[in-house]
């Protein structure tokens, strides 16, 4: 009876395992795996970077859109300069910090906001104003459809002293917090940092921004 191995190696059938290989190409699978694996490290480190980038109070107003306009306005308020020293910038009010929603808002502005940018349709002070009022409503409706996440991001009502709080404000953080008043934040606070659209005041002569307050007169219209 034949075991299969007659006239030749009993161990014949594993001797490829062991023979030198030819086929060279076979190393190109581990070192072309580890090539696009540096690569990926590479493309998304900057990747990353570059996004981060465009995350700054600085990139913000390298344009003069927003440099001679809203920036004016925001360096007015308690925002910006405050008793603390902590400042919420640019995208801290109007990136959000989750990653897929950071990407959302940055193919939003790269489709809604860079065409406007090109198109000079806000490149003076007097287009920015005639548009004011769109932009404006555009940025209140993205905040409440988030229930003002990005104001979260600092503000927990949780942890709101509310009996330091002017009478108006800690009746409706009170209601708000036991439910009885459904309200999120930028339903109250439309011109915490920038003028309101029936503010505007074109440029010819003095300008006057009426729809900015600092905190201490917000506070003591309230206890009025």
């Amino acid at each position: 009876m034949s075991n299969g191995n007659e006239g030749g190696n009993p161990g014949g059938r594993w001797d490829h395992l062991w023979r030198k290989s030819n086929k060279w190409y076979l190393l190109w699978l581990p070192t072309g795996a580890v090539l696009m694996f540096v690569a990926g490290i590479i493309f998304w480190g900057g990747f990353n970077t570059i996004l981060e980038a465009t995350n700054t109070e600085a990139f913000c107003i390298s344009c003069h859109e927003m440099r001679d306009n809203v920036y004016q306005e925001y360096r007015k308020t308690i925002h910006y300069k405050n008793p603390a020293g902590v400042r919420a910038t640019c995208p801290d009010c109007h990136v959000p910090k989750p990653w897929i929603y950071k990407m959302a808002r940055k193919i939003q502005a790269t489709y809604n906001e860079l065409p406007k940018k090109v198109l000079g349709t806000i490149g003076t002070r007097e287009k920015f104003i005639a548009h004011r009022e769109e932009l404006a409503e555009d940025v209140w409706a993205g905040m409440k459809a988030t229930d003002s996440r990005e104001c979260r991001n600092c503000h927990a009502m949780t942890y709101m002293d509310l009996e330091n709080q002017g009478k108006s404000a800690r009746n409706k953080h009170s209601r708000v917090l036991d439910g009885s008043l459904n309200k999120t934040c930028i339903d109250c606070h439309k011109g915490i940092a920038h003028t309101l659209p029936e503010d505007d005041v074109l440029p010819s002569g003095k300008e006057k921004v009426k729809g900015v307050m600092d905190e201490k007169e917000r506070i003591s219209g309230e206890e009025k």
